[in-house]
Formats: structure tokens, sequence, C-alpha cells
């Protein structure tokens, strides 16, 4: 039997929070409003990562498709998300164990703040597929909602569903910053620091959370 369309959209829910959460996700969506062209490079950039978020999905919607998921919900499903559970709690016990050698962002972040719009578009698509977390995730969302049994007139209001959720924290302050300007630069910049400081232990605490749920609704789906 098909699953019921709230308890897909519920379940989509902490996938997209492992994206929309992430440090990855959040220093450089702030870091492109430091470019010499904030506005436009950072509309760009949300563009781009709406666009790469969207593709992404939509091809594991297919992959499922391929599979038979979307007119009746498979048994392989719950066996998938036990599997995502687990994996998700693995990675992040393991990024807590390994928090004190990533106390910063990655280096080539710096060069978020030198992109053009059109290299910001391009970038912002590119991180989607090239941050294994966020492919990772939009995989399992892709797949999620393509094993659910909802048919093809209600899969794809999910997958718009769930890359809302998901990029909201890139949203936020390039919109915001786009309404404001200059006002919201000191906020941005403490919000850059302090997550660049804590960057492996959210990273961490995210994702077990987050497994442990996903872990739940595939046992409870045996």
């Amino acid at each position: 039997m098909s699953e019921s369309w709230g308890s897909v959209l519920t379940e989509l829910i902490p996938l997209a929070l492992v994206v929309a959460l992430s440090p990855l996700s959040i220093i450089p969506a702030v870091l492109v409003l430091h470019t010499p062209r904030p506005r436009p490079t950072g509309l760009a950039f949300l563009a781009g990562w709406l666009v790469g978020l969207l593709i992404l999905t939509a091809v594991f919607v297919e992959v499922s498709n391929l599979l038979g998921g979307l007119d009746k919900a498979p048994r392989w499903a719950s066996w998938l998300r036990i599997v995502i559970g687990i994996a998700l709690v693995v990675f992040g016990v393991y990024r807590w164990l390994t928090r004190a050698k990533s106390e910063h962002s990655p280096a080539w972040l710096s060069s978020m703040s030198k992109l053009s719009p059109p290299r910001a578009a391009v970038t912002g698509a590119a991180l989607t597929a090239v941050n294994p977390k966020v492919l990772f995730i939009c995989a399992a969302a892709g797949l999620a909602i393509g094993s659910a049994g909802l048919g093809q007139h209600r899969a794809w209001p999910a997958v718009i569903y769930y890359v809302v959720i998901a990029s909201s924290t890139v949203a936020l302050p390039i919109l915001g910053y786009a309404i404001s300007g200059e006002r919201l630069d000191p906020l941005l910049a403490r919000l850059k620091e302090w997550m660049e400081r804590q960057h492996a232990v959210l990273v961490a605490g995210i994702l077990v959370v987050i497994g442990l749920l996903v872990l739940y609704k595939g046992i409870h789906a045996l």
C-alpha cells in the first residue's frame, strides 16, 4: 500500500534539515555576500543551488521509478531507510570523534568571496553534486519519494517541498541581504565565524539525530 502524503512529507523534513543545517551549505551562502557585487552574486548562487538540488533529487526519483517504486511502496524502501539511518549515525559519530581535526571550514571556501555572478551560479549547482553529504541526502530523499507509492502526479510536488526546505538556510541570508543590504553584514560575519568554530560539532549532532529518526522510520515500516 502507498504511504500517506503526510507521512512522506514528514519523512522528508529531517532529510532536508541535514542539508539546510549543514555549515557547508550556510557558509558559502554568507561568503558570496562578501563579493564585489553581493546582490547579483548571491542571487545567482541561490539559483544554482536550487537547480542543483532539484536535479539531483529528481534523478533519484527516476531511479526509483525504474525500480518500480512510484506506484507502490516496495519492501526494499524500508531496508533503504535503515541503511541510510545507520550510515548517518556512523558518519555523525566519526565526525564527533575527529572534531579536533576540523575546527575550521575547508580552505577552498575562501575563494567564494571572489566569485562573479555567472561563476556563482555554476558554483552553487556544482556544490550540490561534489559535496558527498548533500549528494547522499538528495539521493535518500529522491529514493524515499520514489519508493513511497505516491504516483507521478504527487512525486514532483514532494520534490519541490524537499528542495524548498533544504535550501531555506541558503535562501534566507541571500534574500535578506537583497532586501536589507549592508545592514546584515555584522550579523552575517558573526554567524560565519561561529559556524566555522563549531563546524564539526554541528555536523556530528545533526547527522546522529536525523540518522536515528530515519532508522526508526525504516524499522517501524517493516
